[in-house]
C-alpha cells in the first residue's frame, strides 16, 4: 500500500513537471512559426496588388542612401513585412510598385534574399545595387557602373605547393610572383580559378551548365544606357568633394567574391586576368540566382574606393556614402524609364 502511494506521488510530480514544460517551453517554440504565418498571410494580400520590381541592396549605409533619395513611397496598409530576420518594404517609386530589402553582406546573404523574394513575392524582375571597389584606372570614385556581366572570382582550387596545374582552370594566380623581395619563395603556392555551376529553368533538370560569366538582362541593359550622362553627386558636404563630376558607365565587367579587395597586387591581377572594372561581394550571386529562376536582372554599383591602389586610408570611409547615394539615384532613374 505504501509503495503504491509513493508511485502515485511520483506520477503526480511527473505530470506537474510535464505540464510546467508545456506551459513554459511550448509557447516559446511556437512563437516563431506563428510570427512567420502572420507575415505569409500579409504577403498573400500584398501579392494581390502585384507584380512588383524587386530591389536589393546590401548594407545599412546603402539602406540610408536609398531612403535619402526621397523617391520611395511606402504602402499605405502594409509598408513593412518582417520575415526570416529581414525587413521587406512595400511601396512605389515613380508610381511603379516596388518591393525593397537589405540582404546583408556576402554571397550567401545575397542569394538567400534573392531566392526568398522570388519564391514568396509576385515580382517581375530584380534590381540590385550598392557600392563596389574600382579596379579600372579610367574610372573614378563616385562613378556608377552597370556591368553587362559578372564573374564569381571566389571559386578557388588552392593547390599543394608541389601540385600540378589543372587544365580546367580558367585562370591561375601564382602567389610566388608577388614575393617582396622577389626570389625568396613562399608556401602558398598556386590558386586556380574554376567556373561556376549554373542551374536554370531553361536548362535540363539536375544538369548544371559550366560558365565563367553570368550575363545581366540584355533588354534592361540597353534601357540603362539611356542613363549615361545623368547628374550624379560630387560632394559629401561643403568641405569634401571629388576632384571631378562622377559619371555613369554601362556595359563593363564586374567580379564578385566573398572578399573585400584592398590590395593593389590582387587588384591588378583581377584587371589583367579577367578584365573587370569593379569588384564586390554580392552581385554575381544576385544575378545568377535571378537568372536561374527565369527573371530579368540588372546590377548598379557606385565606386566607393580604389580596391587597394590608394596610398594610406581606404577611400570608402570618406566616399562610401556618396557612392551609395549615386547608385541609389541611378536606380530611381532606371525605374522611372522602365516600361
Amino acid at each position: 500500500m505504501a509503495a503504491k502511494l509513493v508511485n502515485r506521488k511520483c506520477l503526480l510530480l511527473i505530470q506537474v513537471f510535464v505540464s510546467f514544460l508545456f506551459l513554459v517551453i511550448v509557447p516559446a517554440t511556437f512563437a516563431l512559426p506563428l510570427k512567420r504565418l502572420k507575415s505569409l498571410t500579409v504577403i498573400k494580400e500584398v501579392n494581390r496588388e502585384g507584380p512588383y520590381l524587386g530591389l536589393l541592396t546590401v548594407t545599412t549605409s546603402e539602406d540610408s542612401a536609398f531612403f535619402a533619395t526621397g523617391a520611395f513611397q511606402p504602402h499605405k496598409t502594409h509598408p513593412i513585412i518582417d520575415l526570416s530576420g529581414r525587413r521587406f518594404r512595400v511601396g512605389k517609386i515613380h508610381d511603379k510598385k516596388v518591393l525593397y530589402v537589405r540582404c546583408g553582406v556576402g554571397m550567401v546573404n545575397a542569394a538567400a534574399a534573392t531566392q526568398q523574394m522570388l519564391d514568396l513575392f509576385d515580382v517581375k524582375g530584380i534590381i540590385h545595387f550598392g557600392v563596389s571597389g574600382n579596379v579600372n584606372d579610367s574610372l573614378s570614385i563616385g562613378d556608377v557602373v552597370i556591368p553587362k556581366q559578372f564573374a564569381h572570382t571566389g571559386i578557388w582550387d588552392w593547390l599543394n605547393l608541389n601540385g600540378t596545374s589543372n587544365l580546367d582552370h580558367v585562370a591561375e594566380l601564382n602567389v610566388a610572383s608577388y614575393n617582396v623581395p622577389k626570389g625568396k619563395g613562399n608556401l602558398l603556392g598556386l590558386v586556380g580559378y574554376s567556373e561556376e555551376e549554373f542551374y536554370s529553368e531553361f536548362g535540363k533538370p539536375n544538369i548544371a551548365q559550366s560558365l565563367l560569366w553570368v550575363q545581366t538582362s540584355k533588354h534592361w541593359l540597353q534601357l540603362a544606357a539611356n542613363l549615361e550622362g545623368m547628374e550624379l553627386k560630387q560632394c559629401v558636404n561643403s568641405s569634401l568633394c571629388l576632384p571631378r563630376k562622377p559619371k555613369l558607365v554601362v556595359g563593363l565587367r564586374g567580379a564578385t567574391s566573398n572578399t573585400f579587395v584592398d590590395n593593389a597586387a590582387y587588384r591588378n591581377f583581377l584587371v589583367k586576368t579577367f578584365g573587370v572594372s569593379s569588384t564586390d561581394m554580392e552581385s554575381s550571386a544576385v544575378v545568377m540566382t535571378t537568372l536561374s529562376n527565369g527573371f530579368p536582372v540588372i546590377a548598379l554599383r557606385g565606386l566607393s574606393d580604389l580596391a587597394g591602389k590608394q596610398s594610406g586610408e581606404n577611400a570608402y570611409t570618406k566616399f562610401g556614402s556618396l557612392a551609395a547615394y549615386n547608385a541609389a539615384k541611378a536606380v530611381v532613374q532606371f525605374i522611372k524609364i522602365l516600361q
